[in-house]
């Protein structure tokens, strides 16, 4: 069973390896493990609903638990603590689009607000439910799920919007096809959830992001029904597609999502290089993605963001040998480890190959053998190290961006201090670390993780992390980046929106939104903030 308050399943434990939590107690001092709440504690403090029974609606206290928060830190803390601060009021499970239709009628009829909530992976707040006058119904969409339709000629796949990144998989791959979308949350979110969230997944560089693999589908508003053909390319009038990508349930509820499959890759290949310096890792990154090579994912690491790899890795003697083998090779400090991903045909992959060997060479990189089949074996664990952290004491949080090149540089080298020194008045330390994880021609996203201690009290450890966020969030506002690449915006990122759209722009955002829901019933404060 899914953790209530936590990442992953219940019954898997990824223990903290020696040498992480040495390297973590050296960097920002040694954790205090909390006590955590239990879930019948928390479960004993849930209200009594402040809507009355019907059979559209399930009240009971643990569902409302599992449905009141999402993945953020701020969620984590609320979890942990037991401090939750609010409960959505009842939990709407539909299972066809009339359902959807029916329980946003009740919400109207009853004053209420509705919380779409797929697979709760959302990092940004995007799920969490908050005090509100208002009651708040969460509605579930787990059982809007499964392969609707399959028209194998065109390679369009109709899912239940509800669908689990596996399960839409495993439902492709028996006809030879493949959605290629695997975001690190792939295991436990949504494609409706991709869509909503404007994601992208891990090989997006060769498969696309989920803006090129959204064909169409069906919405349920507030205002009405809106069906999205599924075109191959249209001169229309502006794609309404667009606009329900990244509205994070504030235009309504997606039912069905048909997406753009391609036939399996006949190969997948992963190799990773370490180079001497970050400068020569970004030039690498460049290079490749202006190469216009087959590539499925270039990632590139900074030095630290490397050392701090090899320590959490749990396979002691393959990191020891590394070591010795990058020694050998003369790559002995500032190591900067780049994975790069490329499918095709064989011949084509094997050309690539040697193309992308060529490129690290002029930079002075060198191949490692076995680390990018390990990194692609591996690399859905990260987020569950997120349990045992903070176990040991430690709140680790993720944030990213997207730049052009030419400020890459500049906002790297700013991203990380404001962070490590961001909270030093306390006399705390902040480990942070970054890397490339989503290459352009143009630009790259930088996506950065933090880590520091858990306060006695929660709400102090809450507000380190407001802080924290804050700091990085300026920064990069102030180098030009947006303040999302991946992870959409829901309500962390919300004040920052207006900054990268303009007065103008948000004024049409606000207006296009309220044309599919005139009474605010959908997601209030999620992506937009809420007038004060």
């Amino acid at each position: 069973m899914r953790r209530w308050n936590g990442w992953g399943d219940e019954a898997v434990e990824t223990p903290l390896p020696p040498a992480a939590a040495a390297l973590i107690d050296d960097l920002v001092g040694p954790g205090t493990p909390p006590l955590d709440a239990t879930l019948e504690a928390v479960v004993a403090t849930v209200p009594a609903s402040r809507l009355p029974s019907d059979p559209l609606l399930d009240d009971d206290p643990e569902g409302r638990v599992r449905h009141a928060r999402g993945q953020s830190l701020p969620d984590w803390v609320a979890l942990r603590s037991g401090r939750f601060g609010a409960f959505p009021d009842s939990v709407a499970r539909p299972t066809t689009a009339a359902d959807v239709t029916a329980v946003i009628a009740l919400a109207r009829s009853r004053g209420a607000s509705l919380l779409p909530y797929g697979g709760g992976t959302s990092v940004v707040g995007g799920v969490t439910t908050v005090p509100s006058d208002r009651p708040v119904i969460a509605v579930a969409l787990d059982r809007l799920a499964g392969l609707r339709a399959l028209d194998e000629r065109s390679a369009l796949a109709t899912f239940g919007a509800g669908t689990l990144g596996p399960d839409v998989e495993a439902a492709l791959a028996p006809h030879g096809l493949t959605l290629g979308h695997s975001p690190q949350s792939f295991e436990a979110s949504t494609v409706g959830g991709w869509v909503a969230a404007r994601s992208s997944g891990q090989l997006s560089a060769g498969y696309g992001r989920i803006e090129a693999l959204f064909a169409g589908g069906h919405l349920e508003a507030p205002a009405g029904s809106l069906d999205l053909p599924t075109f191959p390319a249209s001169a229309a009038g502006p794609d309404l597609r667009q606009v329900v990508l990244g509205s994070e349930g504030r235009a309504g509820i997606l039912t069905d999502v048909v997406v753009r499959a391609t036939p399996m890759p006949p190969v997948q290949r992963f190799d990773a290089y370490v180079l001497t310096g970050w400068d020569r890792a970004i030039d690498v990154a460049r290079d490749l993605a202006q190469a216009r090579l087959p590539l499925a994912m270039v990632r590139a690491s900074t030095p630290l963001e490397t050392a701090s790899a090899l320590a959490l890795a749990t396979d002691a003697r393959a990191v020891t040998w590394l070591k010795r083998y990058l020694t050998v090779r003369g790559r002995t400090h500032d190591r900067c480890l780049v994975v790069v991903g490329l499918l095709g045909p064989a011949g084509v992959v094997g050309a690539a190959g040697g193309e992308v060997a060529a490129i690290v060479r002029r930079h002075g990189g060198v191949g490692v053998p076995g680390v990018g089949r390990a990194w692609y074996r591996d690399r859905y664990a990260a987020p569950s190290v997120r349990n045992a952290l903070w176990s040991a004491g430690y709140a680790v949080d993720t944030l990213e961006t997207a730049v052009d090149w030419s400020r890459i540089p500049d906002l790297s080298a700013a991203l990380g201090p404001a962070l490590r020194h961001g909270l030093e008045d306390e006399g705390e330390r902040v480990h942070a670390f970054t890397h490339l994880s989503h290459v352009y021609p143009s630009g790259s996203s930088l996506y950065t993780t933090y880590l520091y201690r858990l306060a006695p009290d929660p709400d102090a450890t809450l507000e380190r992390w407001r802080r924290l966020k804050r700091a990085a969030s300026e920064v990069i506002v102030a180098h030009g980046g947006t303040i999302s690449h991946q992870h959409g915006v829901g309500r962390d990122h919300a004040s920052y929106l207006e900054t990268e759209k303009g007065p103008l722009g948000m004024a049409a955002l606000e207006s296009t939104l309220r044309s599919f829901d005139p009474d605010g019933l959908m997601a209030p404060g999620v992506l937009l903030e809420e007038p004060s």
